[in-house]
């Protein structure tokens, strides 16, 4: 990753790149959307809605190719940014990413949740730069919320100045 991409504003990044960072999901259910607690954040899992419509629904491997997963992924990841975005006075106050965790609806025989999740590291660190790599899990699961085939949960530090 190129160091000078490290000291590029998120904002500035996700213009460049041409992506709107979306409005927050609506919970579907009893939580928020991010919580902070000493100085990170934490978001709940994030399915890829679009606009409050799922994408998507289906196994991964089964109904659901691979290179799709991987971008449903990354639609999931632009709804956890901005959920921890929400909570830290804009994309700007997240100082690096930490933890990405993609779990991945899949067919019993699919064993590619990395390249899966892939969707949503590689995106982090397109936005991010240097800052946006991180500890990662990709877990295969046999079904997800609203049969979503990806639920992508994220960790950032705050700028201490966001909170």
């Amino acid at each position: 990753m190129n160091e000078e991409l490290a000291e590029v504003a998120a904002s500035a990044r996700l213009a460049e790149l041409g992506i709107t960072l979306p409005a927050v999901p609506a919970p579907v259910a009893a939580y928020l959307p991010a919580v902070v607690s000493a100085g990170q954040v934490f978001t709940a899992g994030q399915l890829p809605f679009v606009d409050g419509v799922l994408l998507e629904t289906g196994k991964v491997g089964a109904t659901v190719s691979p290179e799709r997963g991987a971008e449903l992924a990354r639609v999931a990841v632009l709804n956890a940014v901005a959920a921890a975005a929400s909570v830290v006075g804009g994309v700007d106050g997240i100082r690096r990413v930490v933890k990405l965790v993609v779990f991945v609806a899949s067919d019993p025989s699919f064993t590619g949740q990395p390249k899966v999740a892939n969707g949503a590291s590689e995106l982090l660190q397109q936005v991010f730069g240097t800052r946006g790599q991180h500890a990662r899990s990709a877990v295969g699961v046999a079904v997800l919320p609203l049969d979503s085939p990806v639920e992508v949960e994220l960790v950032v530090e705050a700028n201490a100045a966001s909170f």
